[in-house]
């Protein structure tokens, strides 16, 4: 049995969203609206996303998030991980911050989170992370998700990452309780809520944290 005294909290920025989106925006010609929902100021997708999404807008629950990922923007440079665990910025193609649109704070409280905007019918969402820090119980995970569905056209896709059967994750220097749950519970959730499962894949990349494996799914909202 695996000593808990070794075990460190599932870090986000550790899983490759890439291969994932790639495969699933794959032949995808370069128009349409992405709304990103993903905890902290992660930014792989939305480099990826870039290329297939004329349009991106980024909503944050965290005012600092805002901020952070308005800094981002601006300069351009991505946070990124290279062997050896060692965390540099880059430079990418500057071309990428075209597409985000807007960043913009949110409240998932509201009926309509970017209360006093109102956001057009979105092509696909991305969320990483955020429903396992946000959720406090299952039925907040699902009520939360309803939400997420609100922001898609009929037809839309959303692509959710999460940690499974997780009890903490690091969102940069901090170290955040998420919410326990199951592939069982997600998949009922998305069906739930009226989405059809396209696409599911498990990972088990980060052996060595309060995580038993990462999870990746893509489903589309029923029209």
């Amino acid at each position: 049995m695996m000593d808990s005294s070794m075990e460190e909290p599932f870090q986000l920025k550790d899983f490759d969203f890439t291969k994932h989106l790639e495969d699933n925006f794959s032949g995808r010609s370069k128009e349409g609206l992405l709304v990103d929902l993903s905890v902290g100021s992660i930014v792989y997708q939305l480099y990826l996303a870039s290329k297939y999404f004329k349009e991106i807008i980024v909503l944050k629950v965290r005012d600092r998030d805002v901020t952070e990922m308005k800094t981002l923007v601006d300069t351009g440079k991505l946070h990124v991980q290279e062997e050896g665990n060692s965390d540099h910025f880059y430079n990418k193609d500057e071309k990428w911050k075209s597409s985000i649109q807007s960043v913009l704070k949110c409240d998932l409280e509201k009926e309509n989170m970017t209360e006093p905007i109102t956001l057009p019918p979105a092509d696909a969402v991305i969320s990483a992370g955020l429903l396992d820090v946000i959720s406090k119980e299952e039925k907040n995970y699902i009520r939360y998700l309803r939400k997420f569905s609100r922001l898609l056209k009929p037809g839309g896709h959303l692509l959710l990452f999460g940690a499974l059967n997780s009890t903490r994750m690091k969102v940069g220097e901090e170290k955040l309780n998420v919410l326990k749950y199951n592939e069982d519970f997600v998949r009922k959730a998305l069906t739930g809520e009226g989405f059809i499962i396209e696409n599911q894949m498990k990972t088990f990349e980060t052996p060595l944290t309060y995580s038993e494996s990462m999870l990746f799914i893509a489903a589309h909202k029923q029209k």
